[in-house]
């Protein structure tokens, strides 16, 4: 008996020492394949459309499947994790992941690979939140979390950015089933590595799990960020298509949110964003995606079409920003330190709006130098305002809460990039149309086709040919080169009133020595269980005393 304790007090003793660095691993690899099958596919939909001749509506769901159902499941696997355990629905979720991705690999009809892709998103909405709830257990001391975090949002980062050139590389010189082959054997790596080496947790055991109001707040995800989708696509607030989900969607969530106060045991303890710092991160985290996401695109479009480069050269001119976010990532936690969350998401803003504002100079012709230093500028500001606002966030919850604080986040980071789409694509559209509406030689029904996209534009111009063809040709570069000019100013406002609402948060990390940041007085301590042992014990990472030694 005393060889059996003696081996679990090891066990314990890695879990809580040198080994939670290999969880941290663990995890960021996770979180890597859920981001890179975020935007793989994107590159590879010429390919999927002439081998799977899908129609219209089933390419778009076939794009969108995946994103939509992940973000509409965080809250549920979120919340379910804290009651089963966290660890168990990662595994399953690795289990599904690995699954789906070899369905889709071989999908030979466009039904098929939507219901992959949307068993993928199901994956995903189980390992997203696992992931951050995990890593709050296992780091407990406030600065190693602040690292851990650090790491964890970068690889966020380069996942998302990396995406559209593996998804490249792979289509080139394979098929465009391979953007899904490759989940399988670091899958079949890490699941078993996951069973080793993570630690069991949950919350509190606080009365049973919530069904109904888990499917409503899954049913007012899917609503709002299927509607603000579709505004994004259709460039407008006001069709049907986008009004109707998004009316539908927040019916949903404010009814989840009444009932989530009058029950004894909720879901989502709503009383977290009656704390300034919990609600001010979300807001922050959802500001900050909505930059990110619509500058990126707004960004590819100018890089391609404006200046002409290959999707090769537009992938290497946005590195500078991925490997800025990298940076933002690793020092984050000694920047935390110093400054504290309120003027690091404060600073991070205003970096970010000042490289936007220098973005403003672009121009019909290309300046790789000023690019290179406003996407630097760019990465490192937003990636250092989502790293403290995580932080700021994760650790204002209640450890037993971790889970459901985890999707809440990761659901205002998907919300925030479908808004970014939505409302920057609206500017975008609002100031490049009127350029078009009255080109010399080219009739109102050409101007109109043209003022859809630049690439329309491009399509008819050519197709006019002439002084007319030539005329449209660059009123359209123009155009959008006003528009962009138009959106980046309106992003820089937005940025800055990030900044001020910054200043609602923390001065400095407030957590006390000794005790759980964010935990209520008297709160039970959470629950851990080392793999390989049959019953809950007390957290061996609890204590921020001495390193143990194996």
């Amino acid at each position: 008996m005393s060889g059996t304790n003696t081996l679990r007090q090891r066990i314990g003793a890695l879990a809580g020492g040198a080994n939670r660095w290999a969880v941290l691993a663990v995890l960021c690899v996770s979180l890597l394949l859920v981001a890179l099958d975020a935007t793989i596919l994107h590159v590879a939909v010429p390919s999927v459309t002439e081998d799977l001749r899908p129609g219209s509506i089933e390419l778009l769901w076939i794009v969108d499947a995946y994103p939509l159902v992940c973000a509409s499941l965080l809250i549920l696997f979120g919340t379910l994790g804290d009651r089963v355990g966290r660890r168990r629905i990662l595994l399953l979720g690795y289990g599904l992941f690995g699954a789906a991705s070899a369905i889709a690999a071989l999908a030979e009809s466009a039904q098929v690979l939507i219901a992959a892709r949307a068993l993928l998103g199901i994956g995903g909405a189980m390992i997203m939140p696992a992931t951050l709830s995990i890593l709050r257990t296992v780091f407990p001391d406030r600065r190693e979390r602040a690292l851990a975090i650090g790491i964890w949002t970068a690889v966020a980062a380069v996942g998302a950015a990396s995406g559209p050139v593996i998804g490249g590389f792979l289509v080139q010189h394979f098929w465009w089933g391979s953007v899904f082959l490759i989940n399988i054997p670091l899958m079949a790596l890490i699941l078993p590595l996951g069973r080793w080496l993570l630690p069991e947790s949950k919350g509190a055991d606080d009365g049973p799990w919530d069904v109904l109001g888990a499917l409503m707040a899954a049913g007012g995800v899917l609503g709002t960020v299927l509607g603000v989708k579709r505004a994004g696509a259709d460039r407008t607030f006001l069709e049907v298509g986008a009004v109707v989900p998004v009316l539908i969607g927040a019916t949903l969530l404010v009814l989840f949110v009444r009932r989530q106060k009058r029950r004894e045991h909720p879901l989502i303890d709503i009383g977290m964003f009656s704390r300034v710092a919990f609600s001010t991160s979300v807001g922050c985290i959802v500001l900050a995606m909505l930059a990110l996401v619509g500058l990126e695109l707004i960004a590819v479009q100018y890089l391609q079409l404006v200046l002409h480069l290959s999707p090769l050269e537009t992938g290497l001119r946005l590195l500078p920003l991925t490997f800025a976010a990298m940076a933002a990532g690793a020092t984050g936690s000694y920047t935390l330190q110093r400054v504290g969350p309120r003027a690091m998401v404060s600073l991070g803003f205003t970096l970010t709006a000042c490289a936007v504002l220098l973005l403003t100079l672009m121009g019909l012709d290309d300046r790789p130098w000023l690019l290179t230093f406003g996407f630097v500028l760019l990465g490192f500001g937003l990636q250092t305002t989502l790293f403290a606002a995580y932080e700021s966030m994760l650790s204002e919850a209640p450890a037993s809460k971790a889970g459901g604080a985890a999707a809440i986040g990761e659901t205002s980071y998907q919300l925030g990039a479908g808004m970014g789409i939505a409302l920057l694509g609206s500017v975008m559209n609002a100031a490049y149309i009127p350029g078009l509406r009255e080109v010399p030689g080219v009739s109102a029904a050409d101007s109109g086709r043209a003022s859809n996209s630049l690439g329309e534009a491009y399509q008819i111009a050519r197709s006019l040919g002439g002084s007319a063809g030539e005329s449209l040709y660059s009123a359209a570069r123009h155009s959008f080169v006003h528009g962009l000019h138009v959106t980046l100013l309106v992003s820089a406002v937005l940025l800055f009133a990030g900044a001020a609402m910054a200043l609602k948060l923390p001065r400095g990390l407030e957590a006390e020595p000794g005790a759980e940041p964010g935990a209520e007085p008297g709160a039970p301590a959470e629950a851990v269980r080392i793999p390989g042992q049959s019953g809950p014990c007390p957290d061996p990472v609890a204590e921020p005393s001495a390193p143990r030694s194996s």
